[in-house]
């Protein structure tokens, strides 16, 4: 079986959730002794000659998405490109292009690695034109294509799976920035038009059958895997402290942190309300890109507005971006890592963590029971106080975050890379079946026909 998953959110620079995601379905794929392959949407000439160096070139540079427009002076031309099926142009893979600072973002594709110019954007212009899916073609007809976010896109010839992660702009309507009317009719769309709909948990799945009921026989729920660096978890205890110490000046296993990206979903505030209610010596890290609504998220750090606190800010430290490798030095020598978002449709930081063997403390909401199960400290995300309170608990109570730590490397196993193949394979398996019925079928009616 050949399967291609999209560069989507691969090609971002400083990557995402659903970019991790993709990186780790990639090696699930390779590790079920299937071959994959990529296809992203980054501009590379017909020249065969210059096309890996300018991709490469593209991949390098800040990646830029345009929203979807009604109108624009191509839309004809671009129409008429969507109708015939877009095809999508293959990129050497010689190691001529020295490409190694990319591995992060760029899984071994055995399969090939393809690129359509800017056909997420034009996908996205036609569909919010005319609600129309675009089609893309490659050279060598895969048998599967597994789209990691929701896109109008379809690839001719093969099977098409689409990733939905969660509902947010639909449940949490006041705390994104997406257009919720396309949303909605894009989300539907997916939902009618997908060969499978691929979750990644059960809180997403009953989610996904509350807005589109109709979709629920062809929902499956793989959950999702993480694969933590090798040389992040045979380092040891001193080494990693040494390096905390040296690049962050922070004392090991003394340090509560939150990582993600800072959106109103992530909760921010109330974490950091409830952490100068605490009133501890324990630093509070906060690593993360601004997003959409950051400034109201951040807005007890503004420090010229509200000069009587300024003293506590001393303790609050704010990292905008970390390379992956220092990340999982950081958590590991957190005292605990503190993810009380109102509504996750995963929760990577939670496995994370867990696997790290560092406690965590996160909401009683959304997929976070699901992932943390009996290994976490559970809070009311809407209540400062009860934040406030779990913070307390793991500060002062050194016998607990060992028991979370110990508890979590065991729930951590519940999604290992072995159990994620399984769940993949079920699901490519039976989506195999179901085509060659379906074949079947459409060969037994031309006979008659014929006949």
């Amino acid at each position: 079986m050949r399967v291609l998953i999209d560069g989507y959110n691969l090609a971002l620079p400083h990557g995402t959730g659903v970019a991790t995601y993709g990186y780790q379905l990639a090696g699930a794929i390779q590790g079920m002794g299937l071959s994959v392959g990529g296809l992203y949407g980054l501009r590379a000439p017909f020249n065969p000659r210059l096309r890996d160096i300018m991709f490469y070139e593209s991949l390098g540079g800040e990646h830029r998405t345009r929203a979807p427009q009604p109108l624009s002076p191509t839309w004809f031309r671009e129409l008429t490109a969507t109708l015939r099926a877009r095809r999508a142009r293959q990129i050497p893979q010689g190691g001529r292009v020295i490409a190694r600072q990319f591995a992060h973002r760029l899984p071994e594709f055995d399969a090939g690695l393809y690129t359509a110019p800017d056909i997420f954007d034009l996908s996205g212009r036609n569909f919010a034109r005319l609600g129309l899916f675009s089609n893309v073609c490659v050279p060598e007809p895969a048998d599967v294509m597994h789209w990691t976010y929701p896109l109008p896109l379809k690839l001719r010839g093969a099977a098409n799976l689409h990733t939905m992660h969660d509902l947010v702009p639909l449940k949490l309507p006041y705390a994104s920035a997406d257009r919720k009317r396309y949303y909605y009719k894009l989300m539907r769309a997916v939902a009618r038009r997908a060969d499978r709909i691929v979750t990644v948990s059960e809180s997403s799945r009953r989610d996904i059958i509350e807005f589109f009921p109709f979709a629920e026989p062809k929902i499956v729920n793989t959950y999702q895997a993480v694969r933590v660096p090798d040389a992040v978890l045979q380092e040891s205890d001193d080494d990693v402290a040494a390096a905390i110490r040296s690049i962050f000046n922070l004392p090991f296993r003394g340090y509560f942190l939150f990582y993600g990206a800072i959106e109103p979903k992530k909760n921010v505030n109330r974490l950091i309300e409830a952490y100068l209610a605490l009133a501890t010596r324990t630093p509070l890290v906060i690593v993360g890109r601004r997003s959409w609504g950051a400034d109201d998220e951040l807005r007890l750090l503004q420090r010229d507005e509200v000069q009587p606190l300024k003293a506590t800010f001393k303790n609050i430290r704010r990292i905008d971006y970390l390379p992956r490798a220092l990340l999982m030095r950081l958590i590991r020598g957190a005292k605990a890592v503190t993810f009380p978002s109102i509504y996750e449709g995963f929760g990577l930081p939670v496995l994370e963590s867990m696997m790290l063997g560092t406690p965590v403390l996160t909401a009683n909401t959304s997929s976070l029971p699901e992932v943390g199960g009996d290994a976490a400290l559970y809070v009311d995300p809407y209540d400062s106080r009860s934040i406030r309170a779990g913070l307390a608990q793991l500060d002062s109570d050194a016998e607990l975050c060992a028991t979370l730590s110990a508890a979590g490397r065991v729930q951590a196993e519940r999604f290992s890379q072995a159990r994620y193949q399984e769940r993949l394979g079920r699901l490519y398996d039976d989506l195999a079946e179901a085509r060659a019925i379906a074949r079947f079928a459409a060969i037994r009616g031309s006979d008659r026909a014929h006949a």
